[in-house]
């Protein structure tokens, strides 16, 4: 006798429903009971007229393994309460993963996100003391905070609480950090600076 539960993996087992792990595990289980083998059978025929009776709609390439990976990376997250919930994501202060260091010397990014949809990327930058940032014009418009340390701007000191916007086009002349800083930096998702820090 197969239990509901069989009957129901045979179900989606035709349809072609199961995770990939799920469906190695039934035909593993298929070779092995010759009653499961003839209720998937017996579903066979069914499933064909229905098939036929539905219009044909082509899936976006790639689809099928997109959502299988999304359902198995939500059933790894259920089972490991380390891993962060679907959806979120985190940058710990104490983790020095994940920076890269531009072609000045003592000056580094961190891409934190990045929202190619709505156009914009959130990066931390830091400059070690006495580093210098060369003069530079703006791809698109710039948004900076200072977290710690400072940063001359022009003839501007910036310290930990300043803000500063910088216009699509505007040119910055050659900043530098005195103490050394870091600064939390919102750009245009196709700034030279984000493709350096994915790169």
């Amino acid at each position: 006798m197969i239990s509901e539960e069989q009957e129901e993996l045979a179900s989606l087992y035709i349809v072609g429903a199961l995770m990939p792990s799920e469906q190695e595990a039934f035909e593993a289980e298929l070779r092995r009971n010759s009653e499961l083998q003839s209720f998937t059978r017996s579903l066979q025929p069914a499933m064909a007229s229905f098939a036929t009776a539905i219009p044909q709609v082509a899936l976006p390439p790639g689809l099928k393994d997109k959502v299988w990976r999304r359902i198995e990376e939500t059933e790894a997250a259920k089972s490991d309460p380390l891993l962060p919930p679907l959806g979120l994501s985190f940058a710990l202060a104490a983790s020095e993963s994940g920076w890269k260091q531009l072609p000045v010397p003592g000056a580094f990014i961190k891409l934190l996100s990045l929202e190619r949809d709505r156009g914009y990327a959130v990066l931390l930058g830091k400059l070690e003391a006495g580093a210098r940032y060369p003069a530079h014009f703006h791809a698109g418009p710039e948004d900076f905070y200072i977290l710690t340390g400072d940063l001359v701007v022009g003839s501007r000191k910036l310290v930990a609480g300043d803000f500063h916007h910088a216009d699509a086009g505007s040119r910055h002349e050659v900043n530098h950090s005195v103490e050394g800083c870091t600064l939390i930096a919102v750009l245009t998702a196709s700034d030279p600076l984000v493709a350096f820090a994915m790169s």
